[in-house]
C-alpha cells in the first residue's frame, strides 16, 4: 500500500482514541488525506503490568477484548486491505461508544470481544464471517506487537492511544491529542493545524493537563444532545448547537 498521509494507531476499546479518531476523519474529508489505521494494543503494552494492582476490574477484560477485536482486524486488513480496516473501526467504534451504555462489569466489557459481538458488525460490513476465527488465533498477535513496537518507537514507551504519524516516514508523530469531545466542522481542520504546528517545532516535549470531562459519547452515559451535537459525525455536515 502506498504511504498515507496520516497512520492513525488504535485500539478500539479507547474512548479517547475514537473521539479522536472521529475528528481525524473531519480533518481527512477538509484536506482530503489519506489515513491509514494501524495497530496499537493496550493489552500488550500493559503485558508486564498487574491489573488487578493497577486498574480497575474491567479494564482487563477491557484490553484482552481490544486485543481480540485488532486480531479481526488484522485478520480483515490481510483480505480487504487498507479500505477493510477503515470500515471496520469505524463500525466497531459506533458500537462500542456511540451506543446504549454497558455496565462497568468485566463480563460486560469482554463480550466486546466475542464472536456475538463481533459477528453482526462483519456481516453488515459485507465481510466474510470465516474473521471471527481470528479472535482466538493469537498467530495475529506478531502483527499486532511488530506495530505496537512501531507506535512507540515514534513516540516513547511512556504513552497511550492513540498514536499519530502525520506525513510519514520523516513527518511528526506523537501521542493524541486527548480530547474528550469534537470541535465543530469549522475549527476542525485549525485544530489540526495548531496540534501539527506545536509538534513539529524541534524543542517540543509533552503538553498536558490532568483535569478533563468524560469523553463526550453516548455508551459513557453523555447524549449527543448534552455534547450539542446533531447530525452524523461521518457525515460530511457535522453541526454542533452553542
Amino acid at each position: 500500500m502506498a504511504s498515507a498521509d496520516i497512520n492513525f494507531y488504535f485500539d478500539p476499546v479507547c474512548p479517547f482514541a475514537w473521539m479522536t479518531s472521529k475528528w481525524v476523519r473531519m480533518v481527512q474529508r477538509e484536506r482530503d488525506y489519506t489515513v491509514e489505521w494501524r495497530f496499537i494494543s493496550l493489552r500488550l503494552l500493559n503485558s508486564h503490568i498487574d491489573y488487578a494492582a493497577h486498574f480497575p476490574p474491567e479494564y482487563e477484560a477491557g484490553h484482552t477484548a481490544g486485543l481480540r477485536l485488532l486480531r479481526v482486524a488484522a485478520s480483515v486488513r490481510d483480505q480487504y486491505g487498507r479500505d477493510g480496516v477503515t470500515a471496520l473501526y469505524a463500525a466497531l467504534g459506533e458500537k462500542i461508544f456511540d451506543s446504549e451504555p454497558v455496565p462497568d462489569e468485566p463480563e460486560a466489557h469482554e463480550r466486546r470481544g466475542t464472536a456475538d459481538f463481533v459477528a453482526p458488525i462483519l456481516d453488515e460490513l459485507g465481510m466474510a464471517s470465516t474473521h471471527l476465527a481470528a479472535l482466538d488465533d493469537d498467530t495475529w498477535d506478531a502483527v499486532i506487537q511488530a506495530e505496537t513496537d512501531e507506535a512507540l518507537g515514534l513516540t516513547g514507551k511512556d504513552v497511550g492511544t492513540p498514536i499519530i504519524h502525520f506525513r510519514p516516514p520523516e513527518g511528526v508523530a506523537f501521542f493524541g491529542p486527548v480530547i474528550s469531545r469534537l470541535p465543530r466542522v469549522e475549527e476542525a481542520a485549525e485544530l489540526w493545524d495548531h496540534v501539527v504546528g506545536l509538534a513539529q517545532f524541534p524543542g517540543f516535549a509533552e503538553l498536558k493537563r490532568s483535569l478533563r470531562e468524560r469523553p463526550q459519547l453516548r455508551a459513557l452515559g453523555v447524549s449527543e444532545e448534552d455534547a450539542g451535537l446533531t447530525e452524523d459525525w461521518h457525515g460530511g455536515s457535522r453541526r454542533q448547537k452553542r
